[in-house]
């Protein structure tokens, strides 16, 4: 176990990270007690036991890896390794202004202390960051171990047990047909369901509403098409489905804070051959031959 304790300037990057451990075993139980900041416990294998703060009676529910334990500022909590079987199990302690924004996009979840997890090794990984960044000397300390925390609560939403299931493919499909002139209610009936139920899902699994979530699919669309071609504004909003350019050029400025035309100066290079249409594989990204530059 490591504790740290990031400077003023450190709080400035919206999360800091103020311990990190990894142990296993037949670990002794933690509390009854209560902490001031947020903690991520994450459960990697074996089982053991949490006590819920909520049940008036105490009684003890169990914990089986893959699983994440989350401890919340003011609010007591009590829970254990199994005495004979143990498990294994990493957690990162932190804090910060960035927590009410990861709470409302439901990547932290206060009232949930127990959550299932399909995959507990991204998060292991972020964490296993935070303790090679606690090296003796490590000018870096706080800012590489703040930049982990950021990563784990991204891994931590994604490996969530209840929403990878359904909730991907609802938004793979609200991506595939964003550009369509479709309402809320359209998508929802696309899918059967109610628009509360498709507002629900993509709640759950995106932190936004659908609205919100095919704008910044649209808008991003949009600033592609404005950088990588000359397309005119109309055409553009038509592209990303908007019919009224006016419209379209009043919604991106609210949202992006310029208009189209002063966005497709800033941002406009001229390619040979044109833009590509296909985004690469990160893993595989196009490369120049070393023959072309040897030349």
């Amino acid at each position: 176990m490591r504790y740290f304790t990031p400077g003023p300037v450190h709080h400035r990057l919206g999360l800091v990270c103020l311990g990190v451990g990894m142990q296993h075993g037949a670990l002794p139980p933690v509390g009854p007690r209560t902490l001031d900041h947020h903690v991520a416990v994450v459960v990697s294998g074996g089982r053991g036991w949490y006590v819920d703060p909520r049940d008036p009676e105490g009684a003890r529910q169990e914990v089986v890896a893959p699983a994440l334990l989350w401890i919340v500022p003011g609010v007591p909590h009590h829970f254990g390794a199994d005495s004979r079987e143990g498990w294994d199990e990493s957690f990162v302690d932190f804090t910060g202004s960035a927590v009410t924004a990861y709470t409302e996009l439901g990547c932290i979840e206060p009232g949930r202390p127990l959550v299932p997890l399909t995959d507990a090794d991204p998060a292991r990984a972020a964490i296993a960051r935070v303790a090679r960044a606690a090296r003796p000397g490590n000018p870096l300390l706080e800012v590489e171990a703040a930049a982990a925390v950021h990563e784990l609560l991204v891994a931590l939403r994604r490996a969530r047990a209840d929403t990878t299931a359904d909730g991907a493919p609802v938004l793979e499909a609200l991506a595939r047909d964003a550009f369509l002139p479709l309402s809320v209610a359209d998508h929802a009936a696309r899918h059967g369901m109610t628009p509360a139920e498709l507002r629900a899902a993509v709640r759950r699994s995106a932190g936004c509403s659908p609205k919100d979530y095919l704008l910044g699919i649209r808008l991003g669309r949009a600033k592609e098409l404005l950088a990588g071609t000359q397309l005119p504004v109309s055409t553009v909003a038509r592209r990303v489905g908007y019919d009224d350019p006016a419209y379209f050029s009043r919604l991106f400025t609210r949202r992006v804070g310029t208009p189209p035309i002063h966005f497709r100066a800033t941002q406009s290079r001229k390619v040979p051959g044109g833009y590509a249409s296909r985004v690469p594989d990160p893993d595989h990204p196009p490369t120049i031959p070393c023959s072309r530059l040897s030349g």
